[in-house]
């Protein structure tokens, strides 16, 4: 597919029929499953056992899950669930998100979520790599929204701020006592000049919704970092990434390098620097894509007027 693509002309399907970063139809398909905890989550499913006393003639007994597609974007490269989910399912999946509620619930399901969870809570240790990524397009004064930040503690530069600001449907509680949370009326109100969209791209079903959502509050001279995950399935062997990936959990997206610049692209913005990084020193290989990148100039003028 060549030239940009105009994401309001896609379609939203429950099953999507169009890729999610390039809206391509060329998509390849195979049979999956999605994880309990998400469908139960999201749908109140659970998976039965079925046996003789369902009465069933023409199936046979066995556990059934609920089932999904794995898609292959043929233009792009994306990885990615059919399943789309809307806002209220998005809703119910991410209630009390990491807190006691929702990580209780995730361990009866998928025992040692708890101890998952309490390293996950523990501040990265690769920011200082992630900074210096973004040393070269910092300008002062630096103010920063992080978009999905929840309490932004491995927001890059949170302790340089002249204003922190953090968007997240979360409402955690700021770790650092010169931040702020607001809502997306506040956040459009202002201009910054480092905004921040980190591991959220890999979670929503239309990713190019958040970065429109986002370009409100950047300017001619703002910059946006980008962070998703380089997931192993793409990472280790991304031509067979399809026949390999036969479940899905709360990431529904899995970003090819190419994938990641034509959403990018698609949506009015210039990348800057590409990037790849590990979680770790221990780390042997990337885990992380990192895009830098500012509005094209027709975005620019785009998002004067939605200020106005």
């Amino acid at each position: 597919m060549n030239g940009k693509f105009d994401f309001m002309s896609m379609a939203r399907d429950r099953i999507a029929r169009q890729c999610v970063c390039c809206g391509s139809e060329n998509l390849a398909r195979l049979p999956a499953i999605l994880m309990p905890f998400v469908a139960y989550r999201a749908f109140g499913w659970l998976p039965q056992k079925i046996d003789e006393t369902w009465g069933l003639r023409t199936i046979e007994s066995g556990h059934a899950y609920p089932l999904c597609n794995s898609l292959r974007c043929g233009d792009c490269g994306l990885l990615f669930l059919d399943i789309r989910f809307s806002d209220r399912e998005l809703a119910s999946l991410y209630d009390d998100y990491r807190k006691e509620s929702y990580n209780n619930m995730r361990e009866h399901f998928e025992p040692g979520y708890l101890e998952r969870a309490r390293q996950l809570s523990i501040p990265i240790s690769y920011r200082p790599k992630v900074e210096e990524f973004l040393k070269p397009y910092i300008k002062r004064p630096l103010s920063i929204l992080d978009w999905g930040g929840d309490t932004g503690i491995n927001t890059p530069f949170n302790d340089q701020a002249d204003i922190f600001d953090i968007y997240d449907i979360s409402g955690a509680a700021p770790t650092n006592a010169r931040a702020r949370c607001v809502n997306k009326s506040e956040a459009h109100a202002d201009t910054y000049s480092l905004l921040i969209c980190s591991h959220v791209l890999e979670h929503t079903p239309y990713p190019s919704d958040i970065l429109n959502d986002i370009k409100p509050a950047m300017g001619k001279e703002s910059i946006l970092y980008i962070e998703v995950p380089l997931e192993p399935v793409m990472r280790d062997d991304e031509r067979n990434a399809l026949e390999r990936k036969r479940y899905w959990h709360e990431h529904v997206n899995y970003y090819s390098k190419e994938s990641l610049i034509k959403l990018i692209k698609n949506v009015g913005m210039t990348p800057l620097a590409v990037g790849e990084i590990p979680y770790s020193d221990a780390s042997e290989k990337p885990d992380v894509y990192q895009v830098i990148c500012k509005l094209n100039d027709e975005a620019e003028l785009e998002s004067d007027s939605q200020r106005i």
